[in-house]
């Protein structure tokens, strides 16, 4: 902000109107995935030992094992919320490459997943690619070097694998070959002379043979190459889902930059307007003028302020959808089926996460920004000043529905409006009131549409002199008299129907509608009214 102020200062326009830059252009050049598909974001050497995290970032296992843990609090409650379950308090780091917090397993940083992917792609860099030519040993320089210590991240020719796994202190590190290519099946770390050629469904991970007669009996497993088929299926569809949202993701990004724009544009037009008012004026209107240029200066930087910080938000959603796609695609078409089977279970769970994060997010900073120039604003200096400027907001969760409704939109010119509509049939409706695609308060609301219906206001009865305790003043719509001044119907007398009817108006049916006329004082329909 501080260089692009002063050179506005220098271009020479009015150093009291407020100085907005735009939001940043989106990022170009490769995306973080891309620049550590064989390097450790941490340490920037090839990886050793990679782990793939639950943001699928790709970290060496010592540059993880440097981080600072901390305490992410006691172990998960019981099913029945009650009381906590004797495990002790968790674990976890921050990724070095996104600062997610990452929960560590019981094992520690030992015991997370180990991204093949990443440790199949060192070894063709190491090997210079798909091209020809023997790779050079790391510690001697002679050429020749056909394997490589996973956990040093070393190519060693034969003579120094031997004294590599001699030596007591690397004696136990996990050595491969180093023409090892995708779909090719890997030994098994406790069996060594076989091959992981199934997969334990309950346990989630590659087994050998003698694994699954052993330590997973009685665990249903199938062939690693149906399983990484089956699983990589469901990568392929969150990978559908995936890709529109990141479309959706670049929209949302646009639309806030060109309201960034527009803001901008209207702060601009503002303070023309205010400048133009103030001029011709003596003193005291000038500095009524500039207080109105402080506020909007002010007002500006808080809406700037804020669609900023939605941008960076939807740049970082952004950023780790891509991230999770890239990443997922890149399995897909280069990952064996160990890594596609070792690395589903994490990938699955980031694009799921990734495809409901940030919904519903409200747009900030309208650009909704006006001067009014007849509006009294008290006085300066002892003099009358007119001016104010006008930045109300509509807050969806402050709107009420209220009163009638048809269908109309009226702007009352306070900050309120009448919504209403007509219903065309009977039954039960689901009314939407929503402002900036945001529901008001209590939205949707259920509304119940009767057909027209008079209910009878009288009683049914025999005649007015029961059902009155023999009043003189109570009439009857059967237009029944009775000697003695009494102006309702009584038995046998003269125009008494003879049997049970409504007072109201008259009906024999006790079922029925009433025909009686509603008179002015009588309510009419039932109407409902939202007020913004």
């Amino acid at each position: 902000m501080v260089p692009a102020l002063r050179g506005a200062l220098r271009a020479g326009p009015d150093p009291r109107e407020p100085a907005l830059a735009p939001l940043s252009p989106p990022p170009r050049g490769p995306t973080p995935v891309d620049a550590a598909k064989t390097h450790c974001p941490s340490c920037l050497g090839l990886f050793r030992a990679p782990r793939l995290l639950p943001c699928l970032h790709t970290v060496c296992t010592a540059c993880l094992e440097k981080l600072e843990p901390f305490s992410v609090g006691d172990a998960d409650a019981g099913s029945d919320g009650l009381a906590p379950l004797p495990l002790g308090p968790r674990v976890g780091i921050l990724c070095p490459v996104c600062e997610a917090q990452v929960d560590l397993p019981a094992g520690g940083v030992q015991a997370l997943t180990i991204d093949h992917l990443a440790l199949s792609d060192v070894l063709l860099e190491s090997r210079g690619g798909d091209g020809p030519g023997p790779a050079a040993c790391d510690l001697c320089g002679a050429a020749g070097a056909d394997k490589r210590c996973q956990t040093c991240g070393v190519s060693l020719c034969p003579f120094c694998c031997q004294a590599h796994r001699r030596q007591k202190r690397t004696a136990d590190h996990t050595v491969v070959d180093l023409d090892a290519r995708a779909g090719k099946p890997e030994p098994c770390p406790t069996h060594p002379a076989e091959e992981l050629r199934l997969f334990c469904e309950l346990c989630e991970r590659p087994v050998c043979g003698t694994c699954a007669n052993g330590e997973h009996l009685g665990h249903p497993c199938e062939d690693a190459g149906r399983a990484a088929q089956r699983h990589g299926e469901v990568l392929r569809a969150l990978l559908r889902g995936a890709r529109p949202r990141l479309r959706a993701l670049d929209e949302a990004l646009a639309r806030v930059r060109g309201r960034d724009a527009a803001l901008r544009e209207r702060v601009r037009a503002v303070a023309a307007d205010v400048r133009a008012s103030a001029e011709g004026h003596i003193a005291a209107v000038e500095e009524h003028r500039d207080q109105l240029l402080r506020q909007l200066a002010a007002l500006s930087t808080r809406r700037e302020r804020a669609l900023r910080m939605q941008g960076a938000q939807l740049e970082r959603l952004r950023a780790d959808v891509r991230a999770g796609v890239d990443f997922a695609e890149h399995l897909l078409a280069r990952g064996s089926d160990l890594a596609v089977l070792v690395s589903q279970g994490v990938v699955v769970a980031r694009l799921r996460a990734l495809s409901q994060a940030g919904r519903g997010t409200r747009s900030a900073g309208h650009p909704h920004i006006r001067f009014c120039p007849q509006e009294a604003a008290g006085q300066c200096r002892g003099f009358p000043v007119y001016g104010a400027l006008d930045a109300q907001e509509v807050d969806p969760a402050r709107c009420t529905l209220q009163g009638e409704v048809r269908t109309v939109v009226q702007d009352n010119k306070d900050g309120t409006y009448n919504v209403s509509y007509t219903p065309k049939e009977p039954g039960i409706y689901t009314v939407w009131v929503c402002v900036e695609e945001q529901h008001v308060q209590g939205s949707p609301f259920t509304v119940t549409v009767k057909k027209r219906h008079h209910a009878h206001s009288g009683i049914f009865h025999c005649c007015t002199f029961c059902s009155s305790g023999g009043q003189k003043a109570v009439r009857c719509a059967c237009g029944g008299t009775m000697p003695g001044g009494y102006l309702g119907c009584g038995h046998g007398h003269k125009g008494h129907p003879g049997r049970p009817h409504w007072s109201c108006c008259g009906k024999f049916a006790e079922k029925s509608e009433c025909t009686y006329v509603v008179g002015p004082g009588t309510p009419g329909n039932l109407l409902r009214t939202v007020a913004l």
